[in-house]
């Protein structure tokens, strides 16, 4: 962070008058430049500016201390503890994505399995329970079928998914 003192706030608030600063050149316009400028004016109409010019730049400071009080040196963001933070390159981007995609797909052909290994009333069922969110009763009037039918279906169900799921894991 820059120095207080050197700063364009800390410059403006201590002078007499009114600080401007440019890329190239500073200009500090006085009461008697002012009023030599401005005839019709008065020096309470200096004051108000100098107060305004002085908010402005007070809060100019605090915003650019909002914006850069976290900033580290360019040499720390290579230390470890500072690596998570960093930008993750374009390739590991690729190659991360690369791996969801087969991890995706590896789920999907994991699960197609597990439901191919289902009966066709255990699968419709299994699949308008969690996938459509009725409930057992609804699929039970839907179907024409029993509570506990549907309910022992849905139990078989989840049982040989399972199944396949430990197997896949070995």
């Amino acid at each position: 962070m820059k120095n207080y003192r050197d700063s364009d706030y800390a410059v403006n608030k201590n002078s007499e008058g009114i600080v401007y600063t440019f890329a190239d050149q500073t200009v500090v316009v006085t009461l008697e430049n002012y009023l030599k400028e401005n005839p019709d004016k008065t020096p309470a109409d200096f004051a108000e500016l100098k107060a305004l010019s002085d908010a402005d730049y007070y809060e100019t400071d605090r915003s650019d201390y909002r914006q850069t009080w976290k900033n580290i040196p360019l040499e720390k963001l290579f230390e470890e503890e500072n690596l998570a933070f960093s930008v993750p390159s374009a390739e590991q981007e690729i190659i991360e994505l690369q791996e969801n995609e087969a991890v995706y797909a590896n789920r999907q052909s994991l699960a197609a399995r597990a439901l191919d290994k289902l009966t066709d009333v255990q699968r419709r069922r299994y699949l308008l329970y969690h996938v459509q969110g009725l409930t057992e009763c609804e699929i039970a009037e839907e179907e024409g079928a029993s509570h506990q039918a549907v309910s022992q279906s849905l139990l078989w169900a989840e049982k040989k998914i399972k199944k396949v799921l430990t197997m896949s894991k070995k």
